[in-house]
């Protein structure tokens, strides 16, 4: 899978990187089809019946909808995030697991001059690839729809979304790595992604959920993903507010990166 090239001393994050780049050309090249409805067809499917159908029957109020003049148009920032968030914990889950215990890629690249560092950031890698790939396809195809007030806040709504799509990336990854079965992914879906999408801002203003409940959805990062890439989108920028948002989409996948680099490590040096 991963060639042996003759290497003195330890690769460099890039080099290490750039040996993989066969391995996982390969594997998008094998699983792109099966991806094609999950990835872009059912989301976007999604968006229609629920920002155009359901939102005809709701009254766009600015003051009700945080600024926007259409449910489709409140709806759709959130809706992408939170694909990105579902996107990249996929990503992150089973195929984690198949590297360490099924196909055991893991183990093979490990026998070249890879360190476990080399081979998180790979797999990181393709993760932000497919994450970026999706949102971009996403706000293309919204764009003709009115739902964007400014030419350049979709561009960086797309990198809001990419950011949040990697601090879920990082942090499941290193949950991933540490669990001895999959039989934890069914709680993590069921338990955290579910409510998370519909509990985070996406569909209704958290402040509907009463005081308790929308401070702890404050809390997490989908929320701030979510209200940052809405903020850029409807051109209704709180820019303190945005640089809170980004401080914890940039933090949480930092601290992600060192949880999934320490998590491998503990699981490949107890095999």
């Amino acid at each position: 899978m991963t060639t042996t090239i003759d290497h003195d001393g330890p690769l460099s994050a890039g080099e290490g990187l750039v040996r993989q780049l066969d391995y996982w050309g390969t594997v998008y090249k094998r699983t792109w089809r099966g991806g094609i409805i999950s990835s872009f067809v059912s989301p976007l499917f999604y968006v229609v019946g629920m920002g155009v159908l359901l939102g005809g029957f709701i009254e766009g109020d600015p003051a009700r909808l945080e600024g926007a003049t259409s449910y489709l148009a409140y709806i759709v920032p959130g809706l992408v995030a939170t694909h990105a968030m579902t996107l990249a914990i996929g990503e992150t889950t089973y195929p984690v697991m198949g590297g360490i215990k099924w196909h055991k890629s893991y183990h093979a690249q490990m026998a070249t001059p890879l360190a476990l560092r080399d081979i998180v950031n790979a797999h990181l890698a393709f993760t932000l690839v497919r994450v970026a790939s999706a949102c971009a396809v996403f706000m293309v195809v919204l764009s003709p729809f009115g739902v964007f007030e400014s030419w350049w806040g979709p561009f960086l709504a797309w990198g809001t979304q990419v950011l949040v799509g990697m601090a879920f990336a990082t942090v499941v990854y290193g949950v991933s790595a540490r669990m001895q079965s999959e039989e934890g992914f069914g709680l993590i879906f069921r338990l955290g992604v579910i409510p998370l999408m519909l509990f985070s801002g996406a569909f209704f203003p958290i402040d509907n959920l009463g005081p308790v409940l929308a401070w702890l959805a404050r809390l997490t990062p989908l929320w701030h993903g979510v209200d940052l890439s809405r903020m850029l989108c409807l051109d209704l920028v709180d820019w303190p507010m945005a640089l809170l948002h980004l401080v914890v989409l940039v933090g949480v996948t930092v601290a992600g990166w060192f949880w999934a680099v320490s998590g491998l490590e503990k699981r490949m040096g107890d095999l």
